[in-house]
């Protein structure tokens, strides 16, 4: 490993778009220039720690800092937990790190691309909920 090795790495979920940098360090990530440790809600903390705590030695080797912009507080959360795998593995290369990731929960290392679906023009404010029509 090269001293100077900087990792830039992005992921998104729903309309969440998570940009990481990673570089040699002390294992300080910060979200959006706040550490993560003062991330509220508590259970979208979790969601960014999960990949922190199972990589265990490598997390206290590097700095992240992650950039989330767009969707809610939940996808903005899983945009950024899924930018944190990914540098991880980058970083170490580790097969073995990776296949714990993906035995986790393949969503750490693949994004899910389902996105909300559109409204449709003259229906009743849900995409696929219709008019109810009156006989009588």
């Amino acid at each position: 490993m090269s001293a100077a090795k900087i990792i830039n790495v992005s992921g998104k979920r729903k309309k969440a778009v998570a940009r990481a940098v990673l570089r040699p360090g002390r294992g300080v990530v910060k979200i959006n220039s706040r550490l993560v440790e003062s991330y509220e809600p508590k259970l979208a903390r979790m969601k960014i720690m999960e990949p922190l705590m199972i990589a265990g030695d490598y997390a206290g080797k590097v700095d992240i800092s992650i950039s989330v912009v767009g969707g809610g507080q939940f996808s903005q959360a899983e945009a950024a937990r899924l930018t944190i795998a990914k540098a991880l593995v980058e970083f170490s290369r580790d097969k073995n790190l990776e296949q714990e990731f993906l035995e986790y929960d393949r969503h750490m290392l693949i994004a899910d691309v389902r996105q909300r679906e559109d409204r449709k023009p003259n229906s009743a404010g849900k995409a696929r909920s219709k008019v109810q029509k009156s006989y009588r």
